[in-house]
């Protein structure tokens, strides 16, 4: 495995004529549950920096990089802070001072940024080094962090980002990216500017219920860690993982595929157009209950999040910057995902998920709960949006990614999906613990992408 080495750490503060907030951000009930349930997010972005047009010196780079941050964080001063624990009251806030600041890591590797990037399988272990690891386990913990890294004595440079789930989820963090990037490009930001006003977000009960949600799943803060054991299975570490790309025109043959195979076997279908969210959620769900040894009877799970912003009533503003995600998890027999009608079920029971989450966006508030319950090794869950934008908006000034992949896919049976290179299409990665698993999950998932 590649070595990476830390060369300096320094950082970068807010500027002095940024407005923060006078008082710490308390999180709500929807933040509060990710101080100790997968509170790391972590992405990497790879950049060609040799044979390009828009090729600069590294040293450059790094100082673009640098000022932008500065200038972005003037919209976006959480970002700079710390998460706390209020004592008097029990809550969990976003503090920010003058004396914070984001930590900002120069490494160099001499890995091969040809072999961490594309459709085939790439080593994960490495590009989880080229994120800046940061110890969320006790409070305070720092909100926000990012690493540039070297590659292969310049022809390449990995950009990670690693942000508190409690603070920021992926669309707030892409928004972040592209206020970043549109910053380094001298460019005029085009997005409302940011807002972390959470009492935009109108919860039952209010504080009442974060503390409520604090005291279940962090009841000895200011450490952040899980109280209970699992009763399902241990999370199992992966070993491999896979991106496949689905170009527009494969996204929408599979809708169409879905849609005959519903009315030829009856399966309902609860809306129409079928999303590509659910066409494609039903297609890894099948070849993952089919790479693995489930008897028939056995019940398999599909865990996935959606924004709830524009379903709480009232909506919450599109430039809200936080966590605002509700949970939802389907269920089926194995056998319905082993029969010849398994795309039209599976997309089904993910658009029925949806359609409750829907109308009622706050039930799937307690995510936590029904997931420590489930056998893990039945259970696929899914992180990403195909409308995330990933690549159109990571352009620095030298060139849109050549990579971008979520480092923290950490267990088997994790889907990530964002939008692909071409802006059309979406990618899909797959991590699995066995390899034989992989190569029978790419069977099925080329055998029924061309059925």
């Amino acid at each position: 495995m590649s070595a990476v080495r830390v060369i300096d750490a320094s950082y970068v503060s807010v500027p002095a004529t940024a407005t923060q907030s006078p008082e710490p951000i308390k999180l709500n009930a929807m933040e509060a549950q990710w101080l100790t349930f997968f509170p790391v997010v972590q992405r990497v972005l790879l950049f060609d920096l040799d044979g390009t047009d828009h090729a600069a010196p590294f040293d450059a780079v790094l100082e673009s990089l640098r000022s932008s941050l500065a200038a972005t964080l003037s919209s976006f001063a959480p970002l700079a802070g710390k998460l706390v624990h209020l004592k008097d009251t029990g809550d969990v806030g976003i503090s920010c001072s003058a004396i914070d600041g984001v930590r900002f890591v120069v490494a160099e590797s001499d890995a091969d940024i040809r072999r961490l990037s594309g459709d085939e399988e790439y080593d994960i272990s490495v590009l989880r080094l080229l994120v800046p690891e940061v110890d969320m386990s006790e409070l305070p913990v720092r909100v926000l962090a990012v690493q540039v890294t070297r590659l292969d004595g310049g022809m390449g440079m990995a950009l990670g980002v690693t942000v508190h789930h409690a603070v920021a989820d992926g669309r707030s963090l892409w928004a972040f990216v592209e206020a970043w990037a549109t910053a380094c490009r001298g460019d005029t930001p085009a997005a409302a500017t940011p807002t972390f006003d959470r009492s935009l977000v109108k919860l039952p009960r209010g504080d009442e219920l974060a503390r409520e949600v604090l005291r279940k799943f962090a009841p000895n803060l200011p450490l952040a860690t899980l109280p209970m054991p699992t009763t399902g299975e241990t999370i199992r570490p992966f070993t491999r993982v896979r991106a496949f790309t689905l170009e527009k025109q494969d996204i929408e043959l599979l809708k169409k595929r879905i849609i005959h195979l519903s009315e030829s076997h009856g399966v309902y279908l609860l809306s129409h157009p079928l999303s590509a969210f659910a066409a494609i959620a039903g297609l890894a769900w099948t070849c993952f209950v089919r790479c693995k040894q489930f008897s028939g009877d056995d019940d398999v799970f599909f865990f996935f999040f959606a924004d709830a912003r524009r379903r709480l009533d009232p909506p919450v503003d599109e430039a809200y910057t936080g966590s605002c995600l509700t949970g939802c998890l389907a269920r089926l027999p194995a056998r319905e995902l082993q029969a010849d009608h398994a795309l039209a079920a599976a997309a089904s029971a993910v658009q029925d998920e949806v359609c409750k989450m829907a109308n009622d966006p706050v039930a799937g508030l307690g995510f936590v709960t029904p997931l420590l319950t489930v056998d893990m090794d039945r259970l696929m869950h899914v992180s990403g949006s195909p409308g995330f934008r990933a690549y159109e908006v990571a352009d620095f000034g030298w060139g849109r990614p050549r990579w971008t992949e979520n480092a923290r896919m950490n267990d088997d049976g994790h889907v990530v999906l964002m939008r692909a290179k071409d802006g059309h299409g979406v990618q899909v990665s797959v991590s699995l613990l066995l390899p034989a698993q992989m190569d029978e999950f790419q069977a099925q998932f080329l055998k029924l992408l061309q059925r």
